[in-house]
């Protein structure tokens, strides 16, 4: 396996996208489950660049997830605005309605 082909993850990242804990990541280093190194005390994880390419696609769904989230609240609250709106136009007219039946009668003009 060439390691040119991926990158070295600290734990904290590779169990954060594995969604496994870091103490049964810790487990696998000890019990040579996972491709690992040490530098300076700390442990990485070799992450294969498949792996890689299948964590964007995740990363790029989250994402896409998240938009269409937020356009749903901004849909939501668009349509709301709209309706509050619409309830303003109403009360405007009815008011109008009212103020024009409450005029009193035009006086005939004589020539």
């Amino acid at each position: 396996m060439n390691t040119n082909e991926g990158v070295w993850l600290s734990i904290n990242d590779y169990s954060r996208f594995k969604n496994v804990s870091i103490s049964t990541i810790r487990r696998h280093i000890k019990n040579n489950i996972l491709k690992y190194k040490e530098e300076n005390g700390k442990y990485f994880i070799y992450f294969h660049s498949s792996q890689k390419i299948h964590f964007r696609e995740e990363e790029e769904m989250l994402k896409l997830k998240l938009e269409l989230e937020l356009l749903r609240r901004q849909l939501i609250d668009a349509t709301n605005e709209n309706n509050e709106l619409r309830m303003l136009v109403n009360i405007y007219e009815e008011k109008n309605k009212n103020l024009i039946s409450e005029l009193p009668p035009e006086l005939p003009q004589f020539i």
